[in-house]
């Protein structure tokens, strides 16, 4: 599936205008991914997570072509799920086993699955991948904005002057990480902000820092803190944001699952904040991808469990938070990885692979056939 071809689609499972007014999805020229700016829907708070997938994403272990398994054997028995073990959603299609938490949000309908996800002529690189799909360029320009970062600048074109005010006193987007994306990145400055990570989250809404010593690196620590916090004008929304809620769902001991916790805590809050962003690391797997004596075990397993819990997770909070209506997830990755795996019982990097949406609001159901695979596959073939 091409990037206009997924732009189209992708509008059945969710549409950015439900959450961003005025905007809807539509073919455009090239030098903008986004598609048409329409001006004069109403307000709303509704709200888009985006949770990156960092490494590149074994697709084909994710959501399980059933109706391609003999081929897929020829391919990559030394990675491949035991059909047996694989957790059906459909007779033709199944989800890693470690994803019961996804499998369960697909049986109640709150997630949906957009195959075959890509662009024309892959560039193989993660740093260029992922600036293709974070500026939603095509893969022969380059666009210095994101996505996100031009749709946010459309709709406040003045910002970040005379920003936060009455009109919206709360960030535009919050990145949780150290640095923000360049999905972010409007035409002058990026369009979020970040918090490092969740320990800083905590440490800004207890006003409580780990201590820095008394010598001389102590001291300049404290000065950096000090202007740190005069310098982000968000910090007192936030903390007040998270002052208003508690989470009340029962989250896993994981990074990305306090990552989540965040999120949900300042929607319930009151953040204006219209969208989210997570991250998980860790999919580069061109080695030890399973466990040579069990596929459904290794890395990327444990790597599915952690998306899925928690996911599941978040779901489940919001829904006991009564904001789940307003809520939408959808995950991303720079690609997918190669058809054939490689004699390291792992992957290489691939091209498309799909992309899952999750919420109360997505047309639940799979979007998209399941990808052909050939007999005959070699090491140099993509989906």
């Amino acid at each position: 599936m091409n990037r206009r071809e997924f732009i189209k689609n992708t509008g059945k499972a969710i549409s950015l205008g439900s959450v961003l007014p005025g905007f809807v999805f539509s073919a455009l020229p090239s030098n903008n991914a986004l598609g048409a700016l329409m001006a004069g829907s109403v307000e709303n708070d509704n709200i888009l997570v985006l949770v990156q997938l960092n490494g590149g994403n074994d697709g084909l272990n994710t959501i399980i072509p059933l109706d391609q398994y003999s081929a897929l054997s020829q391919a990559r028995a030394n990675v491949l799920i035991p059909e047996n073990k694989v957790l059906k959603l459909t007779d033709k299609t199944g989800i890693h086993p470690s994803m019961s938490g996804l499998k369960e949000l697909y049986n109640t309908q709150k997630l949906a699955i957009v195959q075959n996800v890509g662009y024309p002529n892959q560039n193989f690189s993660h740093f260029r991948s992922t600036d293709i799909w974070m500026s939603g360029s095509n893969s022969d320009e380059t666009l210095n904005t994101g996505w996100l970062g031009r749709t946010l600048n459309y709709e406040y074109p003045n910002f970040p002057n005379d920003f936060p005010n009455s009109e919206m006193p709360d960030p535009l987007a919050i990145q949780i990480g150290y640095t923000v994306s360049t999905v972010f990145q409007g035409p002058v400055v990026p369009m979020a902000i970040s918090l490092a990570d969740t320990n800083s989250f905590y440490e800004l809404v207890n006003d409580t820092y780990a201590p820095t010593g008394n010598n001389a690196i102590g001291k300049e620590l404290r000065y950096l803190r000090t202007v740190m916090r005069q310098a982000n004008a968000y910090n007192d929304v936030i903390k007040t944001a998270a002052s208003n809620a508690n989470n009340l769902a029962t989250y896993p001991s994981t990074n990305l699952a306090e990552q989540f916790k965040i999120v949900a805590r300042l929607i319930k809050g009151g953040l204006k904040t219209k969208i989210y962003m997570v991250s998980l690391g860790g999919f580069d797997t061109h080695a030890r991808q399973v466990d040579s004596t069990d596929t459904t075990q290794g890395e990327h397993a444990n790597l599915l469990k952690t998306l899925s819990e928690a996911i599941y997770s978040f779901q489940q909070d919001l829904t006991m938070l009564g904001i789940a209506d307003r809520v939408v997830g959808m995950t991303m990755s720079e690609f997918g990885r190669r058809i054939k795996s490689n004699g390291s019982t792992g992957t290489d990097h691939g091209a498309s692979l799909p992309m899952l949406f999750f919420g109360t609001q997505v047309q639940s159901g799979i979007i998209g056939n399941n990808p052909q695979i050939s007999q005959n596959t070699t090491d140099r073939d993509n989906l």
